[in-house]
């Protein structure tokens, strides 16, 4: 036990400790319990008759096994109340887990799809972050693309968020990832980089080097999102931490879907020995398994982190975040104070 007198005494430096969310989808908190409220609420018929039969539903091979359902669970969400009461209820969990600043990402075309009205999807997750500074907890909203659909899409996508551009920071790529490069978006990140908006790509979750490499050359990104298989190209690895980009990796995320086989082979300390800025996030923490505290407290004893190496990554999720340096200043000291 390095550092620590047992488990449980690890677990509690972890839950005093200051955090940042970078990795975090808003649909993704969906709990089985508002999954089901929110479908009597809406009328929505889903293809489960209990919450533990849709609980039960969560066993995934692969991204694509958790896609498929995560998409159903998106049908109940129709109103700007709804998207509302999903941030609100995530915000209540970040804020036990001493969760100071979330950055989150939004899948618009996952609801515009459906005929929900852009500005409700934005709206009532922008009110809920706004609500929750009065509670100390600051935020950033990042909209993301989903790469299985085509760059026209996106484009349209980007159309749409413009009124809105005051109320989002950034511009991600999710879903699939495999067959769908970064690449294949290039023009409509360029774009959205000269509107201001931060670039953030989902890269070597599933997907090769090569992608990873797409996302730094070809998409210019401001941080990486998952990044594991960076590991496998040395001149990658140097790459990115030369350039001091983030990873935000998600390890119950990368169990769940067998990124990884065991938590005891999750790359993280490597990334960290490597010289790279990593951070702990939950990505779909409803379909995964838990929120923050859980994949730190997790990841910690399958790798029995240290407490210099704990203290890192709660440093780097404020310093890889979109906060100014000032801001993420009494984190810091918050931080230092309690290590």
């Amino acid at each position: 036990m390095t550092g620590f007198a047992s488990p449980a005494a690890r677990a509690a430096f972890i839950a005093a400790l200051p955090k940042a969310e970078l990795h975090l989808h808003i649909e993704g908190s969906l709990e089985p319990e508002m999954m089901f409220a929110l479908a009597q609420r809406n009328g929505v018929r889903l293809a489960f008759d209990s919450v533990e039969a849709i609980r039960a539903a969560y066993e995934f091979s692969n991204l694509q096994d958790f896609l498929d359902i995560y998409y159903q669970g998106m049908a109940v969400l129709l109103t700007e109340q709804d998207f509302y009461d999903l941030t609100a209820a995530y915000l209540r969990r970040a804020a036990a887990d001493n969760v100071r600043h979330v950055e989150i990402f939004f899948d618009p075309q996952g609801h515009t799809a459906r005929g929900v009205a852009f500005a409700d999807v934005v709206g009532g997750i922008a009110r809920a972050l706004d609500e929750a500074k009065g509670r100390g907890i600051s935020s950033r909203l990042i909209m993301c693309f989903l790469r299985h659909l085509s760059e026209a899409e996106a484009e349209a996508t980007l159309d749409e968020a413009l009124p809105h551009l005051h109320l989002i920071h950034g511009v991600g790529l999710d879903s699939s990832e495999l067959g769908h490069p970064p690449e294949k978006f290039a023009r409509v990140f360029a774009r959205a980089r000269g509107l201001g908006l931060k670039i953030l790509a989902h890269a070597g979750e599933e997907g090769p080097p090569d992608y990873v490499w797409q996302a730094l050359d070809v998409l210019g990104v401001d941080r990486i999102d998952h990044g594991n298989r960076a590991l496998e190209d040395d001149a990658l690895v140097q790459r990115i931490a030369g350039d001091g980009l983030t990873l935000t990796v998600c390890p119950l995320s990368n169990l769940k879907l067998c990124v990884v086989k065991d938590l005891a082979a999750h790359p993280l300390r490597a990334m960290l020995n490597a010289g790279l800025k990593a951070t702990v996030n939950s990505d779909d923490p409803a379909y995964f398994g838990g929120y923050v505290n859980a994949n730190f407290i997790a990841v910690a004893d399958a790798l029995d982190l240290s407490r210099d190496e704990i203290i890192a990554l709660a440093r780097n999720s404020f310093t890889g975040s979109f906060l100014a340096p000032e801001d993420q200043a009494p984190h810091l000291a918050a931080i230092a104070a309690h290590g």
